[in-house]
């Protein structure tokens, strides 16, 4: 049995693997540039984050109905319970659905049919996050938001995510403003190719709970004091970083020194279909690359309970942390 964990870092279109991307193609009537599986799998071949995301835009062209959206997250839940996965919060990117004539509505309950029952299905509990683009403009998120309001039963945060460089937290304090005052959570991509400094405005401009990813924080002693003094939760996707080159191999990921400096670091699988592991693969990856021993691996399944938004129900997250404190190894 695998360490119980959360996941707090998954985007559900990252989850689609290649044989279920060519199942829904087939469904629906789509064709794909790629000859079979194999000829997919060859594309998951990356330079950087911005061709990671030409084809996890391509690949979203199959995602048409609510069925669609069903079976993707269920695919997902029964990996992830697999893995020891208790509580995941998942990411989704609405726009990308709504530019192809997809309706919010679709997406939304499509996710829910599978999130809504995944606790009885796969013993896992979910969170729904609601993710803008952030190469999109600021009223189209505004338009998201808006339009995402009759869900709002399904959708506890909202985040930000996709191509970092050169679109700043701030282009989003409105959307931000907008959401804490109808009540969600606030979570943000920040610090993974941009620069230190969209950590910090995030946490001051967007007021963000959790920084998604969060590593060039190291770069900046001041605020790596800030994050941990004001418990700021990190949710790390080491992956996801090789594969995007944002380190070089896994050997040189700062995650040791990271918790050595006290940071309330998350492990989490981001895009677990593109980049290799989902979220077990990723505690064995660091364990195995690493060298972290077992009060480390408790540590960070520990945090990813602290670190989840489960304000409305302490008792399930005292449940999960005695989970962890009772695990053997």
């Amino acid at each position: 049995m695998p360490l119980p964990k959360a996941e707090l870092h998954l985007h559900i279109e990252g989850t689609l693997e290649s044989e279920l991307a060519f199942e829904l193609a087939a469904r629906n009537g789509v064709a794909l540039p790629y000859a079979d599986t194999e000829a997919l799998r060859e594309a998951y071949r990356f330079e950087d984050l911005q061709s990671f995301l030409n084809l996890y835009y391509e690949l979203m062209a199959v995602l048409r109905t609510e069925q669609d959206f069903e079976d993707l997250a269920d695919a997902y839940l029964a990996r992830a319970a697999a893995q020891g996965v208790r509580h995941a919060e998942i990411f989704f990117d609405p726009q990308a659905h709504l530019a192809r004539g997809i309706s919010m509505g679709t997406v939304v309950e499509g996710l829910w049919r599978a999130l809504g029952r995944s606790e009885t299905s796969h013993g896992v509990s979910t969170r729904l996050i609601l993710c803008f683009l952030r190469d999109e403009s600021a009223e189209s998120a505004l338009e998201t938001l808006a339009a995402a309001e009759p869900h709002l039963d399904r959708i506890t945060g909202v985040g930000l995510d996709s191509a970092e460089v050169g679109h700043p937290p701030a282009k989003f304090r409105e959307v931000y403003e907008a959401a804490a005052a109808l009540g969600l959570r606030r979570v943000a991509h920040a610090g993974e190719e941009g620069p230190p400094a969209y950590i910090t405005e995030a946490l001051d401009v967007l007021g963000v709970e959790r920084v998604d990813h969060g590593l060039r924080c190291v770069e900046d002693p001041a605020l790596v004091e800030r994050l941990v003094r004001e418990r700021i939760p990190l949710t790390l996707c080491p992956l996801s970083n090789v594969r995007l080159r944002t380190v070089d191999t896994l050997a040189d990921h700062p995650l040791p020194a990271m918790l050595d400096a006290g940071l309330l670091c998350t492990l989490n699988s981001d895009d677990p279909a593109y980049f290799g592991g989902y979220a077990g693969d990723t505690f064995d990856a660091v364990h195995a690359t690493l060298g972290l021993g077992e009060d480390r691996l408790r540590e960070l399944a520990r945090n990813s309970f602290l670190a989840s938004f489960l304000e409305d129900d302490e008792e399930r997250r005292a449940r999960y942390l005695a989970e962890v404190d009772a695990y053997v190894f």
